[in-house]
Protein backbone atom coordinates (compact mmCIF):
# COMPACT_ATOMS: atom_id res chain seq x y z
CA UNK A 1 0.00 0.00 0.00
CA UNK A 2 2.63 2.30 0.90
CA UNK A 3 4.75 1.53 -2.37
CA UNK A 4 1.49 2.39 -4.31
CA UNK A 5 1.20 6.20 -2.41
CA UNK A 6 4.52 6.99 -2.82
CA UNK A 7 4.35 6.14 -6.76
CA UNK A 8 0.83 8.37 -6.71
CA UNK A 9 2.53 11.08 -4.60
CA UNK A 10 5.64 11.06 -7.68
CA UNK A 11 2.74 11.59 -9.96
CA UNK A 12 1.03 14.32 -8.61
CA UNK A 13 4.10 16.68 -7.61
CA UNK A 14 4.50 17.81 -10.97
CA UNK A 15 5.41 21.27 -10.99
CA UNK A 16 2.81 22.28 -14.27
CA UNK A 17 0.07 20.99 -12.27
CA UNK A 18 -2.29 23.63 -11.87
CA UNK A 19 -3.73 23.00 -8.09
CA UNK A 20 -5.44 26.03 -7.51
CA UNK A 21 -7.07 26.71 -10.91
CA UNK A 22 -8.94 22.64 -10.18
CA UNK A 23 -9.82 23.59 -6.86
CA UNK A 24 -10.88 26.59 -7.56
CA UNK A 25 -12.76 25.15 -10.31
CA UNK A 26 -14.51 22.33 -8.29
CA UNK A 27 -15.43 24.62 -5.80
CA UNK A 28 -17.19 26.79 -8.13
CA UNK A 29 -18.85 23.58 -10.18
CA UNK A 30 -20.07 22.52 -6.69
CA UNK A 31 -21.69 25.73 -6.07
CA UNK A 32 -23.79 25.87 -9.88
CA UNK A 33 -24.55 22.68 -9.15
CA UNK A 34 -25.91 22.99 -5.63
CA UNK A 35 -27.60 26.38 -6.87
CA UNK A 36 -29.18 24.58 -9.87
CA UNK A 37 -30.94 21.84 -7.80
CA UNK A 38 -31.75 25.18 -5.21
CA UNK A 39 -33.31 26.15 -8.17
CA UNK A 40 -35.22 23.06 -8.67
CA UNK A 41 -36.50 22.57 -5.24
CA UNK A 42 -37.15 25.89 -5.56
CA UNK A 43 -40.36 25.10 -7.94
CA UNK A 44 -41.44 22.46 -5.60
CA UNK A 45 -42.14 25.10 -2.58
CA UNK A 46 -44.16 27.29 -4.74
CA UNK A 47 -47.00 24.59 -5.12
CA UNK A 48 -50.55 25.59 -3.27
CA UNK A 49 -51.57 21.71 -2.82
CA UNK A 50 -50.43 19.46 -0.27
CA UNK A 51 -49.32 16.00 -1.60
CA UNK A 52 -52.06 13.34 -1.67
CA UNK A 53 -50.84 11.45 1.03
CA UNK A 54 -51.50 14.69 3.60
CA UNK A 55 -54.46 15.98 1.79
CA UNK A 56 -56.36 14.98 5.23
CA UNK A 57 -53.75 15.01 7.58
CA UNK A 58 -52.36 18.91 7.13
CA UNK A 59 -54.56 21.63 6.83
CA UNK A 60 -54.23 24.26 3.72
CA UNK A 61 -52.86 26.82 6.64
CA UNK A 62 -50.01 24.91 7.69
CA UNK A 63 -49.33 23.92 4.06
CA UNK A 64 -48.62 27.32 3.13
CA UNK A 65 -46.98 27.99 6.19
CA UNK A 66 -44.23 25.41 5.45
CA UNK A 67 -44.21 26.34 2.07
CA UNK A 68 -42.99 29.70 3.27
CA UNK A 69 -40.66 29.01 5.39
CA UNK A 70 -39.07 26.76 3.28
CA UNK A 71 -38.73 29.62 0.04
CA UNK A 72 -37.60 32.02 3.51
CA UNK A 73 -34.62 29.24 4.26
CA UNK A 74 -34.36 29.00 0.21
CA UNK A 75 -33.34 32.48 -0.07
CA UNK A 76 -31.52 33.03 2.82
CA UNK A 77 -29.62 29.81 1.71
CA UNK A 78 -28.85 31.50 -1.88
CA UNK A 79 -27.68 34.88 -0.33
CA UNK A 80 -25.49 32.88 2.69
CA UNK A 81 -24.07 30.53 -0.19
CA UNK A 82 -23.08 33.99 -2.77
CA UNK A 83 -21.35 35.43 0.59
CA UNK A 84 -19.32 32.22 1.50
CA UNK A 85 -18.45 31.37 -2.25
CA UNK A 86 -16.84 35.39 -2.32
CA UNK A 87 -15.58 34.17 0.61
CA UNK A 88 -13.55 31.23 -1.53
CA UNK A 89 -12.81 32.76 -4.32
CA UNK A 90 -10.80 35.72 -2.87
CA UNK A 91 -9.24 34.06 -0.27
CA UNK A 92 -7.62 31.79 -3.66
CA UNK A 93 -7.24 34.65 -5.77
CA UNK A 94 -5.89 37.13 -3.39
CA UNK A 95 -3.62 34.33 -1.44
CA UNK A 96 -4.99 35.50 1.17
CA UNK A 97 -4.01 32.00 3.10
CA UNK A 98 0.38 32.69 2.92
CA UNK A 99 -0.59 35.96 4.28
CA UNK A 100 -1.94 35.02 7.34
CA UNK A 101 0.45 32.19 7.95
CA UNK A 102 3.21 35.00 7.56
CA UNK A 103 1.25 37.00 9.61
CA UNK A 104 0.48 34.25 12.65
CA UNK A 105 4.48 33.62 12.84
CA UNK A 106 5.17 37.23 12.85
CA UNK A 107 2.75 37.49 15.16
CA UNK A 108 4.60 35.25 17.66
CA UNK A 109 7.81 36.38 16.80
CA UNK A 110 6.99 39.83 18.39
CA UNK A 111 5.17 38.60 21.15
CA UNK A 112 6.06 35.52 22.54
CA UNK A 113 9.30 33.72 23.86
CA UNK A 114 11.40 31.77 21.73
CA UNK A 115 10.61 28.60 23.20
CA UNK A 116 6.72 28.64 21.97
CA UNK A 117 7.83 29.46 17.75
CA UNK A 118 8.05 27.11 15.38
CA UNK A 119 5.45 25.32 13.34
CA UNK A 120 3.45 24.07 15.70
CA UNK A 121 2.76 27.23 17.20
CA UNK A 122 2.94 29.02 14.44
CA UNK A 123 0.04 26.40 12.88
CA UNK A 124 -2.16 26.72 16.25
CA UNK A 125 -2.05 31.24 15.70
CA UNK A 126 -3.07 30.06 12.14
CA UNK A 127 -5.92 28.05 12.67
CA UNK A 128 -7.08 30.10 15.53
CA UNK A 129 -7.10 33.16 13.39
CA UNK A 130 -9.03 31.81 11.36
CA UNK A 131 -11.84 30.21 12.67
CA UNK A 132 -12.14 34.01 14.65
CA UNK A 133 -12.36 35.83 11.18
CA UNK A 134 -14.71 33.06 9.47
CA UNK A 135 -16.87 33.75 12.83
CA UNK A 136 -16.72 37.13 12.44
CA UNK A 137 -17.77 37.10 8.98
CA UNK A 138 -20.52 34.43 9.24
CA UNK A 139 -21.86 36.76 12.37
CA UNK A 140 -24.32 38.72 10.48
CA UNK A 141 -26.02 35.69 8.86
CA UNK A 142 -25.99 33.91 12.11
CA UNK A 143 -27.71 37.38 13.54
CA UNK A 144 -30.55 37.35 10.64
CA UNK A 145 -31.24 33.66 10.61
CA UNK A 146 -31.50 33.51 14.22
CA UNK A 147 -33.46 37.00 15.11
CA UNK A 148 -35.19 37.38 11.74
CA UNK A 149 -36.09 34.61 9.88
CA UNK A 150 -36.38 31.78 12.81
CA UNK A 151 -38.44 34.45 15.19
CA UNK A 152 -40.76 35.42 11.82
CA UNK A 153 -41.70 31.53 11.80
CA UNK A 154 -42.18 31.53 15.75
CA UNK A 155 -38.99 29.37 16.25
CA UNK A 156 -36.58 31.15 17.95
CA UNK A 157 -36.99 31.70 21.76
CA UNK A 158 -33.23 33.20 21.96
CA UNK A 159 -32.70 36.11 23.73
CA UNK A 160 -29.49 38.49 22.62
CA UNK A 161 -27.63 37.67 25.51
CA UNK A 162 -28.31 33.80 25.13
CA UNK A 163 -26.92 34.43 21.88
CA UNK A 164 -23.81 36.15 23.01
CA UNK A 165 -23.06 34.13 25.82
CA UNK A 166 -22.98 30.71 23.32
CA UNK A 167 -20.91 32.60 20.83
CA UNK A 168 -18.69 33.36 23.76
CA UNK A 169 -19.31 29.78 24.62
CA UNK A 170 -18.22 28.05 21.39
CA UNK A 171 -15.02 30.42 21.41
CA UNK A 172 -13.93 29.22 25.15
CA UNK A 173 -14.42 25.45 23.77
CA UNK A 174 -12.26 26.51 20.60
CA UNK A 175 -9.34 28.36 22.50
CA UNK A 176 -9.17 25.51 24.83
CA UNK A 177 -9.41 22.20 23.15
CA UNK A 178 -7.91 23.07 19.59
CA UNK A 179 -4.44 23.61 20.42
CA UNK A 180 -3.42 20.37 21.80
CA UNK A 181 -5.03 18.62 18.96
CA UNK A 182 -3.34 21.02 16.41
CA UNK A 183 -0.35 20.45 18.83
CA UNK A 184 -0.15 16.83 18.42
CA UNK A 185 -1.28 16.35 15.21
CA UNK A 186 1.71 17.45 13.46
CA UNK A 187 4.10 16.21 15.99
CA UNK A 188 2.72 12.59 14.98
CA UNK A 189 3.19 13.60 11.54
CA UNK A 190 6.54 14.41 12.29
CA UNK A 191 7.49 11.50 14.43
CA UNK A 192 6.71 8.60 12.53
CA UNK A 193 7.23 9.10 9.20
CA UNK A 194 6.05 7.53 5.68
CA UNK A 195 3.69 5.40 8.12
CA UNK A 196 2.21 8.46 10.28
CA UNK A 197 -2.00 8.10 8.74
CA UNK A 198 -1.84 4.35 11.01
CA UNK A 199 -0.84 6.79 14.35
CA UNK A 200 -3.29 9.76 13.20
CA UNK A 201 -5.77 7.47 12.97
CA UNK A 202 -5.72 5.58 15.90
CA UNK A 203 -5.03 9.19 17.21
CA UNK A 204 -8.14 10.32 15.76
CA UNK A 205 -10.18 7.59 17.17
CA UNK A 206 -9.41 7.70 20.29
CA UNK A 207 -10.25 11.71 20.34
CA UNK A 208 -13.69 10.26 18.92
CA UNK A 209 -14.19 8.44 22.28
CA UNK A 210 -12.77 11.01 24.34
CA UNK A 211 -15.44 13.32 23.30
CA UNK A 212 -17.73 11.27 23.44
CA UNK A 213 -17.25 10.50 27.56
CA UNK A 214 -16.39 13.93 28.22
CA UNK A 215 -19.80 15.71 25.99
CA UNK A 216 -22.67 15.37 28.20
CA UNK A 217 -20.17 16.01 31.16
CA UNK A 218 -18.53 18.78 30.18
CA UNK A 219 -19.99 20.37 27.14
CA UNK A 220 -23.43 19.92 26.82
CA UNK A 221 -24.26 21.34 30.53
CA UNK A 222 -22.55 24.46 28.91
CA UNK A 223 -25.33 25.16 26.90
CA UNK A 224 -29.00 23.50 28.07
CA UNK A 225 -29.64 21.68 31.36
CA UNK A 226 -30.56 18.08 30.96
CA UNK A 227 -33.21 17.89 33.80
CA UNK A 228 -33.64 13.52 35.19
CA UNK A 229 -37.18 12.76 33.46
CA UNK A 230 -40.15 12.59 36.02
CA UNK A 231 -41.52 9.53 36.58
CA UNK A 232 -44.33 8.78 35.18
CA UNK A 233 -46.17 7.16 31.91
CA UNK A 234 -43.65 8.13 29.51
CA UNK A 235 -40.75 7.08 32.08
CA UNK A 236 -42.46 3.82 32.45
CA UNK A 237 -42.78 3.13 28.83
CA UNK A 238 -39.51 4.35 27.62
CA UNK A 239 -37.59 2.23 30.46
CA UNK A 240 -39.99 -1.07 29.49
CA UNK A 241 -38.86 -0.46 25.89
CA UNK A 242 -35.50 -0.44 26.40
CA UNK A 243 -35.87 -3.61 28.74
CA UNK A 244 -37.62 -5.74 25.84
CA UNK A 245 -34.77 -4.51 23.73
CA UNK A 246 -31.77 -5.08 26.64
CA UNK A 247 -30.44 -1.38 25.35
CA UNK A 248 -27.84 -0.30 28.13
CA UNK A 249 -30.37 2.42 29.24
CA UNK A 250 -28.38 4.50 31.85
CA UNK A 251 -30.44 7.26 32.31
CA UNK A 252 -33.17 9.60 30.67
CA UNK A 253 -32.72 13.40 30.55
CA UNK A 254 -35.07 15.83 29.23
CA UNK A 255 -33.55 19.05 27.50
CA UNK A 256 -34.54 22.59 28.12
CA UNK A 257 -34.54 22.99 24.01
CA UNK A 258 -37.26 25.11 24.23
CA UNK A 259 -34.86 28.05 25.90
CA UNK A 260 -33.32 28.66 21.89
CA UNK A 261 -35.95 26.81 19.74
CA UNK A 262 -39.30 25.36 18.98
CA UNK A 263 -38.55 22.75 17.30
CA UNK A 264 -38.50 19.05 18.71
CA UNK A 265 -36.16 15.68 18.49
CA UNK A 266 -34.79 13.11 20.55
CA UNK A 267 -31.54 11.28 20.76
CA UNK A 268 -29.24 8.96 22.75
CA UNK A 269 -25.48 9.10 23.55
CA UNK A 270 -22.95 7.52 25.33
CA UNK A 271 -20.66 4.20 25.17
CA UNK A 272 -21.56 0.50 24.14
CA UNK A 273 -22.07 -0.11 27.45
CA UNK A 274 -24.12 2.79 28.81
CA UNK A 275 -26.11 4.73 27.32
CA UNK A 276 -28.68 7.92 27.99
CA UNK A 277 -31.44 8.61 26.65
CA UNK A 278 -32.41 12.69 25.85
CA UNK A 279 -35.55 14.11 24.49
CA UNK A 280 -36.58 17.92 24.23
CA UNK A 281 -39.08 19.49 26.48
CA UNK A 282 -40.91 20.54 22.89
CA UNK A 283 -41.57 17.19 21.97
CA UNK A 284 -42.95 16.05 25.26
CA UNK A 285 -44.99 19.09 25.40
CA UNK A 286 -46.42 18.88 22.18
CA UNK A 287 -47.07 15.12 21.50
CA UNK A 288 -49.21 12.61 23.14
CA UNK A 289 -46.87 10.18 25.56
CA UNK A 290 -47.16 7.06 23.19
CA UNK A 291 -46.21 8.86 20.11
CA UNK A 292 -42.77 9.91 22.17
CA UNK A 293 -42.73 6.12 22.56
CA UNK A 294 -42.83 6.07 19.07
CA UNK A 295 -39.68 8.20 18.22
CA UNK A 296 -37.31 6.53 20.73
CA UNK A 297 -38.93 3.15 19.29
CA UNK A 298 -37.07 4.35 15.94
CA UNK A 299 -34.23 5.54 17.41
CA UNK A 300 -33.72 2.34 19.06
CA UNK A 301 -34.29 0.68 16.25
CA UNK A 302 -30.95 2.19 14.71
CA UNK A 303 -29.33 0.72 17.84
CA UNK A 304 -30.73 -3.10 17.53
CA UNK A 305 -30.04 -3.16 14.13
CA UNK A 306 -26.72 -2.26 14.49
CA UNK A 307 -26.88 0.72 12.31
CA UNK A 308 -24.77 3.28 14.92
CA UNK A 309 -21.88 0.18 14.91
CA UNK A 310 -22.28 0.26 11.18
CA UNK A 311 -22.31 4.18 10.70
CA UNK A 312 -18.79 4.22 13.12
CA UNK A 313 -17.70 1.54 11.57
CA UNK A 314 -17.46 3.25 7.91
CA UNK A 315 -16.59 6.50 9.54
CA UNK A 316 -13.41 5.18 10.80
CA UNK A 317 -12.59 3.72 7.43
CA UNK A 318 -13.20 7.21 6.00
CA UNK A 319 -10.93 8.43 8.09
CA UNK A 320 -8.54 6.17 7.48
CA UNK A 321 -8.29 6.53 4.05
CA UNK A 322 -8.49 10.70 4.50
CA UNK A 323 -5.39 10.25 6.49
CA UNK A 324 -4.01 7.59 3.89
CA UNK A 325 -4.56 9.92 0.84
CA UNK A 326 -2.77 12.55 2.80
CA UNK A 327 0.49 10.69 2.76
CA UNK A 328 0.27 11.96 -1.00
CA UNK A 329 -0.68 15.57 -1.05
CA UNK A 330 1.74 15.83 2.54
CA UNK A 331 5.42 16.89 0.76
CA UNK A 332 3.63 18.05 -2.67
CA UNK A 333 5.47 21.28 -3.31
CA UNK A 334 3.18 22.34 -6.47
CA UNK A 335 0.40 21.91 -4.32
CA UNK A 336 2.15 24.42 -2.01
CA UNK A 337 3.33 26.61 -4.15
CA UNK A 338 -0.19 26.96 -6.65
CA UNK A 339 -1.26 28.99 -3.37
CA UNK A 340 1.73 30.92 -3.00
CA UNK A 341 3.68 29.16 0.10
CA UNK A 342 7.17 28.85 -0.18
CA UNK A 343 7.58 26.16 2.49
CA UNK A 344 5.53 23.13 3.83
CA UNK A 345 3.81 23.56 7.13
CA UNK A 346 1.71 20.34 7.86
CA UNK A 347 -1.86 22.12 8.67
CA UNK A 348 -1.54 24.31 5.38
CA UNK A 349 -0.81 21.05 3.27
CA UNK A 350 -4.26 19.31 5.26
CA UNK A 351 -6.57 22.28 4.46
CA UNK A 352 -5.08 22.35 0.88
CA UNK A 353 -6.11 18.89 0.86
CA UNK A 354 -9.53 18.67 1.76
CA UNK A 355 -9.95 21.06 -1.12
CA UNK A 356 -8.85 19.41 -3.57
CA UNK A 357 -10.55 16.57 -1.82
CA UNK A 358 -14.02 17.96 -2.40
CA UNK A 359 -15.48 15.99 -5.67
CA UNK A 360 -14.24 12.46 -4.00
CA UNK A 361 -16.20 13.92 -0.66
CA UNK A 362 -19.48 14.56 -2.90
CA UNK A 363 -19.25 11.22 -3.99
CA UNK A 364 -19.07 9.75 -0.56
CA UNK A 365 -21.56 12.32 0.81
CA UNK A 366 -24.16 11.08 -1.74
CA UNK A 367 -23.28 7.45 -1.27
CA UNK A 368 -23.40 8.02 2.57
CA UNK A 369 -27.27 9.38 2.12
CA UNK A 370 -28.40 6.60 0.49
CA UNK A 371 -27.52 4.45 3.15
CA UNK A 372 -28.68 6.52 5.79
CA UNK A 373 -32.36 6.75 4.29
CA UNK A 374 -32.31 2.93 4.06
CA UNK A 375 -31.26 2.82 7.48
CA UNK A 376 -34.41 5.31 8.21
CA UNK A 377 -36.67 3.01 6.54
CA UNK A 378 -35.44 -0.24 8.67
CA UNK A 379 -35.58 1.84 11.73
CA UNK A 380 -39.32 2.66 11.23
CA UNK A 381 -40.09 -1.04 9.86
CA UNK A 382 -38.39 -1.94 13.37
CA UNK A 383 -40.86 0.61 15.14
CA UNK A 384 -43.58 -0.71 13.13
CA UNK A 385 -42.82 -4.27 14.17
CA UNK A 386 -42.90 -3.20 17.95
CA UNK A 387 -46.69 -2.22 17.85
CA UNK A 388 -46.05 1.91 16.76
CA UNK A 389 -47.15 1.65 13.08
CA UNK A 390 -49.78 4.24 14.40
CA UNK A 391 -48.04 6.34 17.07
CA UNK A 392 -44.79 6.82 14.42
CA UNK A 393 -46.95 8.19 11.96
CA UNK A 394 -48.88 10.70 13.88
CA UNK A 395 -45.96 11.42 15.73
CA UNK A 396 -44.18 11.68 11.98
CA UNK A 397 -46.88 14.01 11.04
CA UNK A 398 -46.67 16.21 14.22
CA UNK A 399 -43.21 16.58 14.42
CA UNK A 400 -43.44 18.05 10.12
CA UNK A 401 -46.10 20.24 11.49
CA UNK A 402 -44.19 21.66 14.40
CA UNK A 403 -41.46 22.19 12.66
CA UNK A 404 -42.63 23.43 9.52
CA UNK A 405 -40.46 20.72 7.48
CA UNK A 406 -40.19 20.35 3.88
CA UNK A 407 -43.70 18.62 2.71
CA UNK A 408 -42.22 17.76 -0.57
CA UNK A 409 -38.76 17.68 -2.61
CA UNK A 410 -37.78 17.51 -5.85
CA UNK A 411 -35.68 14.08 -5.86
CA UNK A 412 -32.45 15.06 -7.20
CA UNK A 413 -32.73 17.36 -4.59
CA UNK A 414 -33.39 15.59 -1.89
CA UNK A 415 -31.37 12.84 -2.76
CA UNK A 416 -28.10 15.21 -2.87
CA UNK A 417 -29.14 17.06 0.20
CA UNK A 418 -31.59 14.33 2.72
CA UNK A 419 -29.91 11.76 5.19
CA UNK A 420 -33.92 10.99 5.93
CA UNK A 421 -36.45 9.99 3.49
CA UNK A 422 -39.05 12.70 3.14
CA UNK A 423 -42.36 12.28 5.11
CA UNK A 424 -44.43 11.41 2.17
CA UNK A 425 -41.62 8.71 1.67
CA UNK A 426 -42.15 7.21 5.48
CA UNK A 427 -45.87 7.33 5.67
CA UNK A 428 -46.26 5.40 2.40
CA UNK A 429 -43.35 2.24 3.75
CA UNK A 430 -45.46 2.42 6.85
CA UNK A 431 -49.03 1.98 4.63
CA UNK A 432 -50.29 4.72 6.96
CA UNK A 433 -54.37 4.73 6.87
CA UNK A 434 -54.93 7.34 9.21
CA UNK A 435 -57.77 6.64 12.32
CA UNK A 436 -58.59 10.31 12.25
CA UNK A 437 -57.73 13.70 11.60
CA UNK A 438 -54.44 14.68 13.36
CA UNK A 439 -55.17 17.60 15.66
CA UNK A 440 -52.40 19.72 17.41
CA UNK A 441 -51.99 19.04 21.10
CA UNK A 442 -52.60 21.67 23.35
CA UNK A 443 -49.82 23.42 25.23
CA UNK A 444 -49.95 24.29 29.06
CA UNK A 445 -50.59 27.93 27.51
CA UNK A 446 -53.43 26.50 25.96
CA UNK A 447 -54.52 24.47 28.70
CA UNK A 448 -54.69 27.43 31.27
CA UNK A 449 -56.57 29.77 28.78
CA UNK A 450 -59.04 27.13 28.19
CA UNK A 451 -59.70 26.08 32.20
CA UNK A 452 -59.64 30.07 32.99
CA UNK A 453 -62.10 30.57 29.93
CA UNK A 454 -64.14 27.65 30.54
CA UNK A 455 -63.89 26.49 34.01
CA UNK A 456 -63.09 22.86 32.75
CA UNK A 457 -59.52 21.23 32.59
CA UNK A 458 -58.45 20.00 29.31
Amino acid sequence: MLSLLQRLARFLDRPAFPWKRLIMGFSLAQYFLEGFLSLRQYQVLKKTKPPKVLEHEISQEVFDKSQAYGRAKAKFEFVNGVWNQLQNVAFFQFDLLPKLWSWSGNLLLRWAPTSLTGEIPQSIVFVLSTILLSQLLSLPSSVYHTFVLEAKFGFNKQTPRIFITDQLKNLLLIFTMVPPILAAFPAIIRRTGDHFFYYVWMFGAGLQVFMITIYPIAILPLFNKLSTLETGELKTSVEGLAKKLSFPLHELYVIDGSRRSAHSNAYFFGLPWKKHIVIYDTLIEKSETQEVVAVLAHELGHWSLGHTTRLFAISQAHFFYIFALFSVFINNGSLYKSFGFTERPIIIGFMLFSDALAPMDMIIKLLMNVLSRRYEFQADSFARNLGYEHELARSLLRLQIQNLSTMDADWLYANYHFSHPILTERLKALDWVPKEKLAEKPSADDKKEATLATGVEL
